[in-house]
């Protein structure tokens, strides 16, 4: 991702919520971790109609409509006319913040979806965890170490190619070349606490009750 300025800034963290399905109670429990709210384009209708109002839009502006562009200050509306990147991408590089809760990229367009997971494992972009219906999807660090319940599912899936080492898990990962479109991890499970080392782009999914679990293990 190219170095620009990120005028987006807050210390515990920031919400991005795009133009998918978003319930109410994701919303709510991405605020709860990362209080300061981005609407991804188009995903200012969203929040709105959630009941929360952007402190800041940030896309190419092609699918935010009239009324929710008004209710945000034209100072907090940052218009990225390029087309080479997603709004997701081009809210990314602006923000300054550890961490980035992401709502409302997954349940709608698959391909939506895919892009932005692979913007999520660009460098230079912040640390995201994406909340969609049924999971939790991080960016696996390097290593992790997750105390989680016995036959936790635990996906591992690669986006690019990665190799690593686990413990605490059914079907161990180690020696084991993953890339997309030959070898991928999904459905694994967890035996007890489980401990990731991972080398290369590997996406990690669980279930959305992980999320607090994965939110303490990364800040470690």
């Amino acid at each position: 991702m190219v170095d620009q300025p990120r005028p987006v800034r807050h210390l515990r963290g920031v919400t991005v919520i795009g133009g998918g399905m978003v319930t109410p109670a994701d919303l709510s429990v991405a605020l709860s971790v990362a209080p300061l709210l981005v609407a991804a384009d188009g995903g200012a209708d969203r929040a709105l109609a959630l009941g929360h109002a952007p402190d800041w839009v940030i896309g190419d502006l092609d699918s935010i409509s009239d009324p929710a562009r008004r209710s945000v200050p034209a100072a907090r509306v940052l218009e990225v006319a390029e087309q080479d990147s997603t709004d997701f991408a081009k809210c990314l590089g602006r923000i300054d913040a550890p961490l980035v809760m992401a709502v409302g990229f997954a349940g709608l367009r698959l391909d939506h979806t895919l892009a932005a997971l692979t913007v999520m494992v660009q460098p230079g972009v912040p640390r995201v965890v994406m909340l969609a219906s049924d999971d939790v999807i991080v960016l696996c660090p390097p290593r992790l170490t997750l105390p989680l319940m016995p036959g936790t599912r635990v996906s591992l899936y690669p986006m690019g190619p990665a190799r690593g080492s686990s413990q605490g898990l059914e079907w161990p990962i180690d020696g084991i070349d993953f890339a997309p479109g030959q070898r991928v991890g999904t459905s694994n499970r967890a035996t007890g606490l489980v401990s990731l080392r991972v080398q290369g782009p590997m996406l990690l999914m669980l279930p959305r009750d992980c999320l607090g679990t994965v939110l303490t293990a990364m800040q470690r």
